[in-house]
């Protein structure tokens, strides 16, 4: 009450506040380079100075109205405010999956600034807060697909570098299945494979090595078609097929390995770039494959290991993997290397330091890399292209950069088709052996975007660009700063809280 007559006594109150205010507000507009925000500030004139507009005139109404009223009131500004926080300054994110272990773990919630590469103006405005892209509870649409803005990135405070952990909307998560169990599945990986399965049940001598490139081109083609029609055909098992924009695609977290202009190779699991070695992370991950030393699989789950696996951050998940060889991976033909069947009980992601402990430790024999020629590690980015690389040996692959221009071939278009198309929005086709953008024969494409390559630190075990390609800078979310919570969703209540991880700085995990 007292404030209320301090404001009608001193006016002068009233436009001190309505001048720093607007002064904020359109500092804020200059920030964004937008002035259609200039609209509200008679609003705020109002609010301050003129007071015709009743903004809380529920007040004099009745207890019950007000009641309500109040409690509607403070949830709007809530909502307003966090939909404003996190489009421009910074959101929250939790670690959902083992991607980037040991570097940040499954249940560590980041801090992620907005402002450190320079926040998107959103491409999606007509959305709910503090949703991505499903309503909870109606698992239906959060957001109005209308209207759709142009990209546009407001300056921040720098740009990605190397090894930088990044957020960025997951590329290929333009298209989707609509069936709830299959949305988180890559919609082309799963129609390119199924439209392979189904082509080489009807002829089982497809030898993709001895076509030639046209031919390549043309089974792949009417693979996708093939794959393609079966889930629409299946439509009660996979759902429609649906589409996300941009900002409304699942959020993903990796590092940043590869920079717009470099030259990226992977040589026996080393990233190099520009014909250079990239330094690895400290805690980067590679599966081995195990023979444990008397101890069983159900034992290594036991308390008796509780300690030792917390020290050594093996997961629960990580030992779960050791009887994936004798059953999943071995019913489904991903082990390329049968001798192994006899010498391993299985195999498990882990860190050089957590392998040489369990063999100093006693709790396995023998340990050895798993490699290319013992496994299969799925289908490889471009989907639309025979490569012979894999996992472990991929490239050389050049990432594109804003402005410079590259000379296309059949044989690097599947590469650089997806952000020609779809990433930048041109009409691509192949007529006789020949490229047209747009409509015109043509050998060289000039990128409007720069590009990223991400990968994850568990490099056995990460969903990243080897296998979905180029990560474009519209796609950009943020920069996490800190990890302000973790919890080991292998340890309920205080034991799950990993105290040592609190506050972390990201730029320190190396």
């Amino acid at each position: 009450m007292i404030d209320k007559e301090k404001e009608k006594l001193n006016p002068k109150w009233q436009w001190t506040k309505f001048i720093v205010v607007t002064l904020l507000f359109l500092l804020f507009l200059y920030w964004v380079k937008s002035w259609w925000g200039i609209i509200v500030v008679p609003f705020i004139y109002d609010a301050y100075i003129s007071k015709k507009i009743k903004w809380q005139w529920w007040k004099d109404a009745e207890a019950p109205v007000r009641f309500a009223m109040s409690w509607i009131d403070a949830i709007v500004f809530a909502l307003v405010a966090v939909y404003f926080i996190n489009l421009f300054f910074f959101q929250n994110y939790v670690i959902p999956s083992s991607s980037l272990e040991k570097s940040l773990l499954t249940g560590d919630y980041l801090f992620v600034s907005k402002v450190s590469y320079g926040p998107r103006i959103p491409q999606t405005p007509l959305t709910m807060p503090l949703t991505q892209h499903t309503m909870p509870l109606f698992n239906c649409k959060s957001y109005i697909e209308w209207p759709q803005w142009d990209y546009r990135r407001v300056k921040g405070l720098g740009k990605v570098e190397l090894n930088d952990i990044v957020v960025f909307n997951y590329p290929a998560g333009d298209t989707i299945v609509s069936d709830m169990r299959y949305q988180a599945q890559d919609y082309y990986r799963m129609v390119y494979e199924t439209g392979e399965a189904l082509l080489m049940q009807q002829n089982p001598n497809i030898r993709l090595a001895e076509m030639s490139t046209m031919q390549q081109r043309a089974f792949f083609e009417k693979a996708y078609k093939t794959g393609r029609d079966y889930i629409v055909k299946n439509e009660t098992e996979y759902g429609m097929i649906d589409s996300r924009p941009t900002d409304r695609r699942e959020n993903y977290v990796k590092r940043c390995v590869g920079l717009p202009g470099q030259t990226l190779q992977i040589k026996n699991k080393v990233v190099y770039l520009d014909g250079k070695a990239n330094k690895e992370p400290d805690n980067v991950q590679y599966t081995y494959f195990v023979k444990l030393n008397n101890v069983s699989v159900s034992q290594l789950f036991s308390d008796r290991y509780n300690d030792m696996r917390k020290e050594l951050g093996i997961s629960e998940e990580d030992i779960s993997s050791l009887s994936r060889l004798h059953g999943y991976d071995l019913e489904n033909g991903y082990v390329l290397n049968h001798g192994v069947l006899q010498q391993y009980d299985g195999y498990m992601p882990l860190t050089k330091h957590a392998a040489s402990e369990l063999l100093k430790r006693g709790v396995a024999k023998t340990l050895r890399p798993v490699t290319d020629a013992d496994m299969y590690g799925g289908s490889i980015y471009p989907l639309n292209a025979y490569t012979g690389w894999t996992r472990d040996n991929y490239g050389p692959i050049w990432i594109p950069k804003k402005g410079e221009s590259i000379t296309l071939t059949l044989e690097n278009l599947p590469i650089y088709e997806r952000p020609i198309k779809v990433y930048e929005g041109n009409s691509l086709e192949v007529k006789n052996g020949k490229i047209f953008i747009n409509g015109k024969e043509t050998n060289k494409y000039t990128f409007k975007l720069d590009y990223y390559w991400m990968q994850g630190d568990n490099r056995h075990n990460s969903a990243d660009s080897r296998y979905w390609g180029f990560v474009p800078e519209d796609h950009i979310v943020g920069k996490p700063l800190f990890i302000w919570f973790s919890s080991d969703p292998d340890r309920g209540g205080l034991k799950g809280i990993r105290w040592n991880r609190l506050f972390r700085w990201v730029d320190n995990i190396k």
